[in-house]
């Protein structure tokens, strides 16, 4: 295939988060394959890869949707300056050959995440605040000029390839067929993530036993962790609500988010503040997952949860919730239906605990029976160019 002029769109450009560290990663190596690469994005943050320039449309500092919708048509008006051979969109973008679909729609979203807000009148309150948010409605208006767009016709008049779109889960496949029927399921693919496995990969014991130290472990003691920045919608609730149902000698340690005193307070509520740690923002995410046991997400709603991934490539029993699209990877003993049944996930707990110190559990192993990682992308950029070069 001979050398491309790519657009990659995204809001930010950086290595901070894992939609943008993977569109950081994805324009290195279309650059390292050759093509000339722009990233369309508001704000970079730190230098771009190698062999890629960087065009920065800017923002204003308003609402969050209407960010989005500005950020939208600035990208339609750049594309419309700029003659390129292949879009590549990784957000609430319109003119793309291909579409990375990162999240479901807001409408599921909404309706799966109101449990975790509370009972009664809070969850009311909640579902009220979210039918009169200006944000909402243009959010679903996007998404549907995004998703339910007709062919359109090239500069010389030929069919446009229609758009093909990409899900980093099978769930959020089906929750995107769901919220938009008329869809052709024909142009939606599912690539899932796939973590650095030269990085997250288990420790020596040596090394485990040193990071246990430091937190003032045990050798009996049982480490749960969890990763995330909203507390809420990751189920940090229900897993301090598990903890009390379990033996002192179970611990439970946060990375990310901010703000957790109302988690604390909850803590403290049931007896278990002393049991309950959050780190912050982790640097050194291998060495938190290589201390714990276990890996613990009751989230009410994750498209495809990357720490999930890489506390399995760590060498880490996982725990996690059937609406967490990185599930699939996860033993179906160990799949929490409700987010909120705390007293399931306690015996999920102990249950993955007991594993976690059986020597003879097998190593886990990456599957090859699903598309992973960045290849499979570097190979539909290849396909997507050639059907546009037949077209013309």
């Amino acid at each position: 295939m001979p050398q491309a002029r790519i657009a990659l769109t995204m809001p930010r450009l950086g290595l901070y988060g894992g939609a943008e560290g993977f569109g950081w990663r994805l324009a290195e190596a279309l650059a390292g394959q050759g093509h000339a690469v722009d990233f369309l994005c508001a704000r970079a943050e730190g230098a771009p890869p190698p062999g890629v320039r960087v065009v920065e449309l800017g923002r204003p500092p308003l609402g969050r949707a209407l960010k989005n919708l500005w950020f939208a048509r600035a990208v339609e008006e750049s594309l419309a300056q700029s003659s390129y051979d292949l879009v590549f969109g990784m957000g609430r973008t319109w003119n793309q050959d291909i579409l990375r679909v990162g999240g479901g729609p807001q409408s599921i979203f909404n309706r799966l995440t109101e449990a975790a807000h509370g009972k009664g009148l809070a969850r009311v309150f909640k579902r009220l605040l979210r039918s009169l948010s200006p944000s909402a409605a243009v959010i679903e208006w996007m998404e549907a000029r995004q998703f339910d767009r007709p062919a359109e016709p090239s500069q010389h008049g030929a069919q446009r390839p229609p758009q093909r779109i990409v899900c980093v889960s099978d769930l959020v496949r089906d929750w995107l067929l769901e919220a938009h029927p008329t869809l052709d399921p024909t142009r939606v693919s599912v690539i899932y993530n796939r973590p650095d496995l030269a990085r997250f990969a288990p420790l020596t014991p040596q090394r485990r036993q040193q990071l246990r130290a430091a937190q003032g472990l045990a050798d009996q003691d049982i480490l749960v962790c969890t990763a995330g920045t909203n507390f809420a919608l990751k189920g940090v609730g229900t897993l301090i609500r598990a903890l009390a149902l379990l033996p002192p000698r179970f611990h439970l340690a946060v990375a990310g988010g901010r703000g957790p005193e109302r988690w604390l307070a909850l803590a403290r509520e049931l007896g278990v503040e002393g049991r309950v740690r959050f780190a912050g923002k982790v640097a050194d995410m291998p060495g938190f997952y290589g201390a714990a046991d276990v890996f613990a997400l009751p989230s009410y709603y994750d498209a495809c949860s990357n720490a999930v991934l890489e506390a399995l490539a760590c060498g880490l029993p996982a725990v996690s919730s059937a609406r967490n699209g990185s599930a699939v990877f996860v033993p179906r003993r160990h799949v929490l239906d409700d987010p909120g049944d705390h007293q399931t996930l306690a015996a999920l707990l102990q249950s993955a605990a007991d594993e976690a110190r059986d020597a003879s559990r097998p190593a886990f192993t990456w599957p090859d029976d699903r598309p992973c990682g960045l290849q499979p992308y570097l190979d539909l950029v290849r396909e997507v160019l050639a059907e546009k070069e037949a077209a013309r």
